[in-house]
């Protein structure tokens, strides 16, 4: 069971959804480059942040509420969660991608599951939305420049696709790819509007990460469909992760015998590790991750193991050194 904290604010003092917070305090401090690239999202400047897509032009989704999932903590608003982004295929500014990502196509889409399984499919996002049940499960998100999120996510457990595709007993791994577009995706072209990175984007979890029933494939947000700049059409949610390994807009899994390479360990292994879990006690090569500023707070607050997940998830790392498997 989660546990409420008390330093967790009270419905009563959210501030309002559409009431825009100075973001000046939010990210003194904040600002590094790795290796000559920009950090996961991180930006010291002051964002001048997009409008959120109009709500005439958002599709609802129907959905069940999970309250055995979810945590009871004030939600951070939906203004901040679509105008607040790290998606470095559209920019590494955090306000540019709802500004860069208005045109991105996210229809027609598929999305293949192939590798080590008995029955690999191609599973097209419509059929996607009309097969698997979606539930709203509210998680905290955490980003390893040490700011934090609540964000009540729509979506499907990532096991109910595998299962469907009968993995083989050599699957150990699973790998993920985002869509490879630099015409549509103005962060994967090389020069000026480039982050330097290697695309398309890959991540990747154990077999048994990827089948915990906390791992969500998410296809919306505040009941409604997921944002291009939260990764339209769908995306990986893992919680109990730093935010860089919930890999956005989705269109290949691979069930591999071996451990996949990942995009922020190519290019910096010393800094960001294959596993990436919420750990206080392990920090940042320049930074310390024991606290960490939820978007909408001025305050900083720890930063709990797992993200607040241990209850669940210590098991997975039985006997694991985490500092040295980080």
């Amino acid at each position: 069971m989660i546990k409420k904290h008390h330093s967790d604010i009270k419905p009563s003092e959210i501030t309002d959804k559409e009431t825009y917070l100075n973001r000046r305090q939010f990210l003194q401090g904040g600002a590094a480059l790795a290796l000559g690239l920009g950090l996961p999202g991180c930006d010291a400047s002051e964002p001048k942040l997009a409008a959120p897509p109009p709500a005439s032009s958002r599709k609802k989704l129907a959905s069940t509420k999970n309250g055995a999932f979810s945590i009871n903590e004030a939600q951070t608003s939906y203004k901040d969660i679509t105008r607040y982004n790290n998606f470095y295929e559209f920019s590494t500014d955090k306000a540019g991608p709802a500004k860069l990502s208005k045109a991105f196509v996210t229809r027609p889409w598929t999305l293949t599951v192939d590798g080590e399984v008995s029955k690999p499919q191609t599973f097209d996002i419509e059929d996607i939305l009309k097969s698997f049940p979606l539930e709203e499960r509210i998680y905290r998100l955490r980003c390893v420049e040490a700011w934090s999120m609540v964000i009540p996510w729509i979506g499907f457990p990532l096991a109910d696709l595998i299962k469907k595709t009968d993995p083989t007993s050599r699957a150990k791994y699973v790998a993920f790819e985002t869509l490879y577009d630099p015409k549509q995706m103005p962060g994967q072209q090389t020069g000026l509007f480039g982050s330097g990175l290697k695309w398309p984007y890959v991540e990747g979890l154990r077999i048994d990460e990827a089948m915990h029933p906390l791992t969500l494939l998410s296809v919306g947000l505040y009941g409604e469909v997921l944002a291009n700049q939260n990764g339209a059409p769908i995306r990986l949610v893992v919680p109990w992760k730093y935010g860089f390994k919930s890999i956005k807009s989705i269109v290949k899994i691979t069930l591999l015998e071996k451990q996949p390479p990942t995009t922020w360990n190519i290019s910096a292994p010393r800094e960001y590790g294959f596993y990436s879990n919420v750990n206080p006690k392990v920090p940042h090569p320049r930074w310390s991750q024991a606290r960490e500023r939820r978007i909408g707070e001025f305050s900083k607050r720890k930063t709990l193991m797992f993200n607040g997940y241990a209850d669940q998830v210590t098991s997975l790392y039985t006997g694991m050194d985490l500092k040295k498997f980080y």
